[in-house]
C-alpha cells in the first residue's frame, strides 16, 4: 500500500526538501453551480499558496478531472445530478484514481448524515457553504497537511456517531505491537492532532522522515490516511471520543 502523506516532497539524500507550506496547492472545484464554482475559484486564486486546476459540475465528471489533474485538494459539493458527491468520493479513493488527492465535503447542510456518509466514502474533512473565505482556504490548507476538519457544530458529534456504530473491547494497545517505539510516538501525536511539521519539531525529526514513520504506520495497519487513522484509535479505545477533539485537530468556527 503506497502512502504519498504530503506529495512531493523528496526523500533525505534526494535534494532539497519542499516542505507542504512552501508548495502550491491544487484544487478541483466541483458545484453544479455556476455562482459557487466562479466564487470558489476566485478564493482560492487569490492565495499565494493555491491555484484552482479545474471545476466540475457533477460526480462523474468530478471523478474524471480527478483521473486527469490530479489535484492536491478537492472541494466537492455533496448533492449534484448525475453522481452526488458521497458516490464520486467512493469512487475517487476506491478506485485510487489520484492516491494523493484529499477530498474536503462541501454542503448547505449542516446534518451529521451527510457528513458521516463523506468520511465513510473517503472525505478528510467537511466543511459548510455558509464558511467564510479565511475559513475555506484554512480548511484546504488543512486538510491538504493531513488534518481532519469540520464544521464547529458537527466535528465532536462526528467523531462519536462514527466511533459508535460498531462495539469494541477493552482498550488494549496490543494491536500496535507491528509498530516501532518510534513508529509508536509519532502515531500518539498524529492521533493528537498534530500535523507534520509539528511532530517534526516534538521529535526532533525532519518532516520527510515524519512522513515516512506515517507511511509505515498506515501500511501496518490497513488504515486508509491520518483521518480515518484517528478513527481506528478511537475504536480501538486508544482514544476517548466522548473527550473534545485531539488539540490541533482543525474545527472552523
Amino acid at each position: 500500500m503506497a502512502f504519498d502523506d504530503n506529495g512531493g516532497d523528496k526523500g533525505e539524500g534526494g535534494g532539497t526538501t519542499v516542505s507542504e507550506s512552501e508548495r502550491t496547492i491544487t484544487v478541483l472545484v466541483v458545484d453544479d453551480q455556476s455562482l459557487v464554482l466562479d466564487g470558489f475559484s476566485r478564493i482560492v486564486d487569490a492565495q499565494h499558496d493555491m491555484r484552482t486546476v479545474g471545476t466540475a459540475r457533477n460526480g462523474q465528471d468530478a471523478v474524471d478531472r480527478v483521473r486527469e489533474l490530479r489535484p492536491d485538494v478537492v472541494l466537492m459539493d455533496i448533492r449534484m445530478p448525475v453522481l452526488d458527491g458521497i458516490e464520486a468520493t467512493r469512487r475517487i479513493v476506491a478506485e485510487q484514481v489520484s492516491p494523493g488527492t484529499r477530498i474536503l465535503g462541501l454542503t448547505t447542510y449542516d446534518t451529521d448524515a451527510y457528513a458521516i456518509r463523506m468520511l465513510k466514502a473517503g472525505a478528510v474533512g467537511f466543511i459548510l457553504k455558509d464558511s467564510t473565505a479565511a475559513q475555506l482556504v484554512d480548511a484546504i490548507r488543512s486538510v491538504r497537511g493531513g488534518t481532519f476538519v469540520a464544521a464547529a457544530s458537527t466535528g465532536l458529534r462526528l467523531l462519536q456517531r462514527l466511533t459508535s456504530d460498531e462495539p469494541k473491547g477493552p482498550a488494549s494497545t496490543a494491536a500496535l505491537d507491528v509498530l516501532t517505539d518510534r513508529e509508536r510516538a509519532v502515531f500518539s501525536l498524529v492521533v493528537a492532532g498534530l500535523s507534520n511539521p509539528e511532530i517534526a519539531r516534538d521529535l526532533s525529526i525532519a518532516e520527510v522522515t515524519v512522513k515516512t514513520h506515517v507511511g509505515h504506520i498506515l501500511m501496518k495497519l490497513a488504515v486508509r490516511d491520518r483521518v480515518h487513522l484517528v478513527i481506528w484509535a478511537y475504536r480501538q479505545g486508544l482514544a476517548d471520543p466522548r473527550s473534545p477533539v485531539p488539540a490541533g485537530t482543525r474545527l472552523p468556527s
